[in-house]
């Protein structure tokens, strides 16, 4: 619990005073918020840097490597797999949005990598990431990740292949890392949205840790590799988003750009993975899942009746276009997420309840 913490405020304090030296240094080199093509939020008026997702970066590492330093001052067991697998994955996807978010910027290309470039660059990360997931065997035999599709645990009767597998983290990762930058479209909307869903990830991982098959084999007990890890993993990107968020909040003075949000994403993505709750986080993330919905239903109906569903696609910006002001979408977001993070949460204790019972 004590790593837990220290991840938490270790994390706070680092992207709470990174943030704002970005803002200093992306100003003083002109590289202003490049607002995407249709966008409508007025931070660009404001002259707000973007790339903040650095910060966030920087503070889940740093959150992260001080929870085990303090452990390793313990003598307590190092890094795991799992932890350091997530935050790669992450760090990897934040690689790929900072070269999309710098050819926006350095070059003046409002749409930044192409679609391809993006694409290319999501899949290598996330074939990495799946081919280690499937090796580094703990002392209970568990791998990171499993071939097997999992809803709050493994469901043994639907189980991929290895390429099955690989191409179900592939899909995975563009999702979420997609669905996360798609929200990431007004003041605040999707760093305080993680933070709430990423938060859940503490409890859910930290109930893992403490109902493991390796500490006591009883019913509802759950094979997961490193909860525990996955627990500080979870509680540093939160704090890392919160202290992002006192910059970020209406009126944002920086964004974080898709070196954020596809980082963040990547993050999602890989907690599902190793937390064998893939389809949990369907509900847990069930305002990104929204949000990314809203464009493909939009595509489909204007190419098949040349009519729009909503008045602008994501959907956060049909409510702004109808007269809502930024802040009030941003905070009815906000509290959408934290009911699908509730119900997520509820499902999760729910499934426990059943299967110890």
């Amino acid at each position: 619990m004590r790593q837990i913490l220290v991840a938490a405020m270790v994390a706070l304090v680092v992207s709470i005073v990174v943030t704002p030296l970005l803002v200093r240094v992306f100003r003083r080199s002109g590289l202003g918020w490049q607002v995407r093509a249709g966008g409508v939020s007025r931070s660009a008026e404001r002259g707000a840097a973007t790339m903040g997702g650095i910060g966030i970066v920087v503070g889940m590492w740093a959150g992260y490597l001080a929870a085990h330093l303090l452990a390793a001052g313990q003598g307590v067991v190092g890094f795991s797999a799992s932890g350091v697998l997530v935050l790669g994955l992450a760090t990897a996807l934040g690689v790929v949005g900072f070269a999309d978010d710098w050819i926006k910027l350095s070059q003046r290309r409002s749409l930044g990598l192409t679609a391809g470039g993006k694409y290319l660059g999501q899949a290598a990360a996330a074939v990495v990431f799946g081919v280690l997931a499937l090796r580094f065997r703990g002392g209970s035999g568990l791998t990171p990740g499993s071939k097997e599709i999992s809803i709050v645990r493994d469901i043994p009767t639907l189980s991929f292949g290895v390429i099955g597998f690989l191409l179900a983290v592939v899909g995975l990762v563009v999702l979420w890392s997609n669905a996360v930058s798609i929200t990431d479209g007004l003041d605040g909307l999707a760093a305080g949205s993680m933070g709430l869903a990423v938060g859940t990830y503490v409890l859910i991982t930290f109930w893992q840790y403490t109902h493991s098959c390796a500490v006591r084999a009883v019913p509802g007990c759950y094979t997961v590799r490193d909860p525990l890890d996955l627990a500080v993993v979870c509680a540093a990107a939160a704090a890392a988003c919160a202290g992002f968020l006192w910059w970020n909040a209406p009126p944002a003075r920086i964004a974080m750009g898709d070196t954020g949000s596809l980082a963040l994403g990547g993050l999602l993505a890989g907690l599902s993975i190793t937390s064998r709750t893939e389809l949990l986080t369907a509900v847990v993330g069930a305002l990104f899942f929204a949000e990314i919905l809203s464009v493909l239903l939009q595509v489909v109906m204007f190419r098949t009746t040349r009519t729009r569903l909503f008045k602008m696609a994501p959907f956060h910006h049909h409510f702004e276009l109808g007269g809502w002001a930024e802040t009030t979408v941003v905070i009815r977001f906000w509290l959408l997420a934290a009911i699908a993070a509730a119900v997520g949460l509820i499902l999760f204790y729910g499934e426990h309840l059943t299967m110890s019972g």
